[in-house]
């Protein structure tokens, strides 16, 4: 099984998160997302830290592609720009 680990660090107007994925053949990928206050509010309403939403984000792009694929570095929001269907669709991964 995939483990996604997620830790935040405050920034003036939001947070920057550092993400680990590791499979269980021992390969890992890092990365950073940023979130901002606005996007966590319309996207997680009530959430006041967004290492749920940057973790269910992953359990989506996860199901789309292999961690290699995913960039290194990135806004939450561009996950929309490559899946059309991310903003309708992550309310369901964050009740899940």
């Amino acid at each position: 099984m995939t483990d996604v680990v997620v830790a935040s660090r405050t920034q003036p107007d939001g947070w920057t998160t550092t993400v680990v994925v590791s499979d269980p053949d021992g390969t890992t990928s890092r990365h950073e997302v940023t979130v901002t206050r606005a996007v966590l509010d319309r996207l997680a309403p009530g959430a006041d830290d967004p290492g749920d939403l940057v973790r269910r984000s992953f359990a989506f792009l996860l199901e789309r592609e292999p961690k290699e694929s995913i960039l290194r570095s990135f806004d939450v929001t561009v996950i929309g720009r490559y899946f059309p269907e991310f903003e309708g669709e992550i309310g369901k991964y964050l009740k899940a």
